[in-house]
């Protein structure tokens, strides 16, 4: 494995807020041990009800122009039962499951046979072999970071097919989308399935993996911290990135030049959507390395809820947007069209500049400035599941002096303006933007409760200093 054991760790600092602490407490690490019957009553909601979620959404487009209320007039009116909403959605097909394959082959092959070169040539830009954070085991994984080399390998070979080549319509991914989506749920439950019975059986680390006793809550929230096989190939990166966040953007083209086929043009609704988003996606593969210390690589495990959302509910409900736009495409006025740029951009400033700021925080161990000042810190200290006691410094300057966690506010600014661009005559494009506000706020209060258990009186001191989780004033 490209993995190190570190069975006696040394006392160290860290920053928090990004964690650069090999030392934490491992009794906080990954997710519950035992599960209360709020949380299962959750996984099991979940497990039923967001396979029949995403169905719902995109079998609304295709057969009711989008309208989220259309199935169930229907049904409640009696112009339509379940099974002719169902016979008339169209199955998998063979032309969709080669794409699929060669689509999913082609990411794992970008990902484990094409080292990065990016990082040669472009300034700034961290790729490369790179180490993670430190597992609750002690153990820190190396990993092979080419994400944006990729995503720029598969755009180049589109724009190439689409003005070059012609080996394929543009349009492919929208007119395999139903059949495309089997597909990806086929994936999405053969991997999470693979991986909890990896973690039982073959696991990559014993040591990193977490048993509640309860099927259900193992399934969907995973037994492995990183499983793996081979050297290189991390379950937990490839699904996160590749193959849904790479496909966004193709998924996102395919879909204007849908608009473009049916209507004649595209509307600059659809390409603020495909900028905007374009925008973070890039962000995302560019700043892949810094992404090792978030919260997904350093707390969550591998189950049912990466496996499956990362091929199926990513790719199918972050691009509702285009989709809608092919079945409405809608010509914003130009002061819309500036509003909704200038939203959706000041809310990435506002994302990567807190990001920036607190990756700066870690790496220099606060001798840095920002916003043209020495930072201010909350010096605290916590105790490791080792029994050591260990230092620790909290940032209270610049984003992170407004509000605990305003670097969601950067998020949700973008993701409210991906949902402007499509106008108000519908709901269903505003659905990623209440799905956002549910997941932040949630992962505002899940990190809290665990900072606060870490750091005891340190942290009240902290939330003193810092009244506010995400909104001044609000919340």
């Amino acid at each position: 494995m490209a993995a190190k054991s570190q069975p006696n760790i040394p006392k160290a600092k860290s920053l928090d807020g990004v964690t650069n602490d090999r030392t934490a407490s491992q009794g906080q690490w990954g997710r519950a041990w035992e599960v209360d019957w709020f949380s299962l009553a959750s996984v099991i909601f979940l497990l039923l009800f967001a396979p029949f979620i995403v169905y719902y959404f995109i079998m609304a487009c295709d057969q009711y122009s989008c309208a989220l209320t259309g199935p169930v007039v229907d049904i409640v009116t009696g112009h339509a039962r379940l099974w002719d909403i169902w016979a008339k959605t169209p199955p998998i097909t063979r032309k969709a499951a080669q794409l699929y394959t060669l689509w999913v082959t082609f990411q794992v092959l970008l990902y484990t046979s094409l080292p990065d070169f990016c990082h040669k040539f472009l300034p700034g830009y961290v790729g490369g072999i790179q180490e993670g954070a430190v597992t609750p085991a002690g153990v820190v994984n190396k990993y092979q970071i080419n994400g944006l080399q990729a995503w720029l390998l598969t755009h180049l070979l589109w724009f190439a097919n689409a003005h070059l080549l012609s080996w394929f319509s543009p349009t492919i991914i929208f007119d395999n989308w139903i059949p495309l989506l089997w597909c990806a749920n086929i994936l999405g439950y053969a991997v999470s399935t693979f991986a909890m019975v990896k973690g039982y059986f073959f696991p990559t680390s014993t040591r990193d993996c977490k048993f509640t006793g309860n099927f259900f809550y193992n399934y969907m929230m995973g037994v492995e911290f990183n499983p793996r096989i081979g050297k290189w190939f991390d379950f937990k990166l490839f699904f996160n990135g590749r193959p849904g966040i790479v496909a966004w953007t193709l998924i996102n083209l395919s879909f204007a030049a849908k608009q473009r086929e049916l209507h004649g043009h595209v509307t600059n609704a659809m390409v603020l959507v495909n900028v905007l988003q374009a925008i973070y996606v890039i962000d995302f593969f560019w700043n892949e390395t810094w992404y090792l210390k978030t919260i997904d690589i350093c707390h969550d495990h591998f189950g049912w809820y990466l496996g499956w959302g990362d091929c199926v509910w990513l790719p199918y409900l972050y691009t509702l947007q285009g989709l809608y736009l092919v079945y409405h495409p809608v010509q914003l006025s130009t002061p819309h069209a500036v509003g909704v740029l200038l939203l959706g951009l000041v809310g990435y400033y506002i994302f990567r500049v807190a990001n920036h700021q607190k990756d700066l925080f870690r790496r220099t161990d606060g001798r840095c400035l920002i916003w043209g000042r020495k930072p201010k810190v909350i010096e605290c200290s916590y105790t490791s599941a080792d029994g050591q006691r260990h230092h620790s410094k909290l940032l209270v300057s610049g984003f992170w002096g407004v509000a605990r966690h305003f670097n969601y506010v950067g998020d949700l600014m973008g993701s409210l303006a991906y949902c402007l661009a499509c106008g108000g005559s519908h709901l269903l494009p505003y659905f990623y933007i209440i799905y956002m506000a549910i997941l932040l706020t949630h992962r505002c209060l899940r990190d809290e409760h665990r900072c606060a258990s870490k750091y005891g009186q340190d942290w009240e001191r902290y939330t003193a200093a810092v009244p506010y989780r995400l909104l001044p004033g609000v919340f």
